[in-house]
């Protein structure tokens, strides 16, 4: 079963080809486009219980297709690698991203673009595929760039908003930062290694760099840029909230399991490099921690629904890096499982509230659903429960845990990341129970138009079951990836135990549960009031700006490029093709007035070229004679 490996990310991306090139009835492309990744979905599950049974050798699998080009030594090929991480990646994106597929034949069914919308997923979907399965970081750059490429078209699929467009080159353009850092990284690791092989570096980066290299913390360092766009970590951050400007189902593609883990999946991928450059993983933990902080304060300022599940994401995608950077590599890995389940949840049962009111996204004009939309709200509160981390129950509670622990007994861990770590548990718990009493308790501010069927229906009540049973597989998980993530348990001396930990962190959720209860339901009015102070409205509009970072970049390098471009608009260089343009217009202004009407004048014209033509050939043969 191993060698249908390959079939995973190609199906996709035939059918992706087929919905743009063929004029497809309506019906018959939701049952492609979803069929497809159904098919993918089965296929990584095949090849799941084909290297459980019977593990390779070595616990990995590469696949060679073909070599893609051979040029100066560099001879990247089009392969596949599969081994732990990768497995468990691409059964989650593969499963996740066909049931957002299932739930978005029908939320789209009456979008004019609904064959477009569907090749864009899945060739978003087989772009992400690429990049997990990729054996080497050329190809894996390929797919890197795809789903670069496709968050562009999806995140402005609606580009007759002027807005939406806007939001969508914002996206573009951002991550193109951190994929030039990336790149230069590449060429870095290949002049100094030889060859972008992933497995062949791991094994040459600590024979050529000692542990705290200069190269091998530039080459992490770089890296960690791309990384950092993709997943909208600091300071490339602020392209994610508007996002939100995509189709519902483009954004829980997009924050559940395929972009904005990316980064994640190539810091762990590499994190024998990362382990040579200890002051890049320590910037690693730094990034994190410091995004789950800013993305949480500003979480808790939104009215938007889809804006606040964003900043969350930021969040929790911080939460991986934090575990990243302080050697919890497992952990990351499953956070990023949990995440994927439970964020995948929020963003499908937020699309059918949105749906159901009319495309209402203003969390304080709902209200009272929880009667009237009582399985949106059943599936919202069990995803929002995990989110926060409600202990012994949800699957977000395992994994955060495991991250809050890592914090503090990891290698890098730390008694201050830890405590940011809670801190973090206490915003989640508060911003996402505001969301929910919002949402569906009090007075309704909307009615209900439209109801969800089944396709709908079904992906959000799987992924309801993963949230919960998914934390379950914690001890399993760990074995498994053990062959390929480092984790010592308790690396560093903590001053409390792991147990005690979780409990700790379960009491900080309930102080924010409680403070949600009372702000936001009991007494609303506290809200009110302390948002109404001075001090409370500063702090409510500068992190309701996301701290500002927009009105920062605005004048740090946009206006000054849009400066530059005025001012330098009529340089020596548009002066020459200025030049070309008016000796083109006089050549124009000439000519024409050979156009006089007279047939006598175009007669002797006609004569006396032919005469010219005659006379130049018949000097030509003088000459050659």
């Amino acid at each position: 079963m191993l060698g249908l490996l390959w079939l995973i990310p190609a199906i996709p991306f035939v059918s992706a080809l087929a919905l743009a090139v063929l004029r497809i009835p309506r019906k018959l492309v939701a049952w492609i486009a979803a069929g497809a990744t159904a098919a993918s979905a089965v296929v990584s599950l095949l090849v799941t219980i084909s290297f459980l049974s019977a593990p390779p050798a070595a616990n990995d699998y590469t696949q060679v297709l073909w070599t893609w080009f051979d040029v100066g030594g560099l001879r990247p090929e089009i392969a596949f690698y599969l081994d732990p991480i990768s497995l468990i990646m691409t059964l989650v994106v593969a499963f996740v991203g066909f049931l957002i597929h299932l739930y978005a034949t029908e939320f789209m069914i009456d979008d004019e673009g609904y064959s477009r919308f569907f090749a864009y997923m899945n060739l978003f979907f087989a772009s992400m595929l690429t990049l997990l399965l990729a054996n080497n970081l050329l190809l894996l750059y390929l797919g890197w760039e795809g789903v670069g490429l496709c968050s562009y078209l999806l995140i402005g699929f609606w580009y007759r908003d002027p807005a939406n467009g806007r939001a969508g080159r914002k996206a573009f353009i951002v991550t193109r930062i951190g994929d030039t850092a990336m790149v230069v990284g590449l060429f870095l690791l290949f002049h100094d290694l030889g060859t972008l092989q992933i497995q062949d570096l791991m094994q040459r980066a600590p024979q050529h760099w000692q542990i705290g290299s200069s190269a091998a913390i530039a080459a992490a360092l770089l890296l960690l840029g791309g990384a950092v766009g993709k997943s909208a970590q600091l300071p490339l951050q602020t392209w994610l909230p508007d996002a939100m400007a995509g189709p519902t189902p483009v954004s829980a593609l997009l924050h559940a399991a395929t972009m904005v883990t990316a980064g994640v999946y190539l810091i762990a991928r590499m994190h024998v490099l990362y382990s040579l450059a200890p002051l890049a993983q320590s910037a690693v933990a730094v990034i994190g921690a410091a995004t789950l902080l800013i993305a949480g304060f500003s979480a808790l300022t939104q009215w938007d629904l889809k804006r606040v599940l964003a900043y969350s994401t930021m969040s929790q995608i911080g939460y991986m890096f934090l575990a990243l950077g302080v050697g919890a590599w497992p952990a990351a890995i499953f956070h990023f499982m949990t995440h994927a389940f439970f964020k995948a949840l929020l963003f499908l049962a937020a699309g059918i509230v949105i749906n159901a009111l009319h495309d209402e996204h203003n969390i304080f004009r709902m209200g009272g659903l929880r009667t009237r939309l009582p399985f949106a709200f059943w599936t919202f509160l069990i995803a929002g429960c995990s989110l926060a981390g409600l202990p012994l129950v949800t699957a977000g509670a395992f994994s955060k845990d495991w991250i809050i622990w890592g914090a503090l007994s990891g290698a890098n861990g730390s008694p201050e990341f830890w405590i940011v770590a809670l801190v973090g548990v206490l915003l989640t718990s508060l911003y996402t129970f505001r969301m929910i009493f919002a949402v569906f308790f009090g007075e309704a501010h909307s009615e209900v138009t439209k109801r969800p069927g089944y396709a709908m229906l079904i992906p959000c009540f799987v992924l309801a079951f993963l949230s919960i049973v998914g934390g379950y597989l914690k001890t399993p998980f760990g074995r498994f990836l053990e062959t390929a993530l480092p984790w010592t348990e308790g690396a560093r001396v903590a001053p409390v135990t792991d147990l005690e930990s979780e409990g700790i962190s379960a009491l900080v959720f309930l102080l924010g549960l409680y403070l949600a209860y009372i702000f936001f339901l009991r007494q609303r009015s506290y809200a009110t009031a302390l948002a109404s102070s001075a001090a409370g409205n500063a702090l409510h509009r500068f992190w309701f700006s996301d701290w500002g970072m927009d009105w920062l970049y605005e004048r740090l390098f946009v206006q000054p490029v849009v400066w530059f471009a005025r001012i330098d608009k009529g340089d020596f260089i548009d002066g020459f093709y200025t030049g070309v343009a008016r000796l083109n217009e006089f050549a124009w202004r000439v000519l024409r007035r050979t156009e006089t009407g007279r047939l006598r004048w175009y007669a002797a014209g006609i004569a006396a070229g032919s005469i010219v033509f005659v006379a130049v050939v018949l000097f030509r043969m003088v000459l050659f004679l």
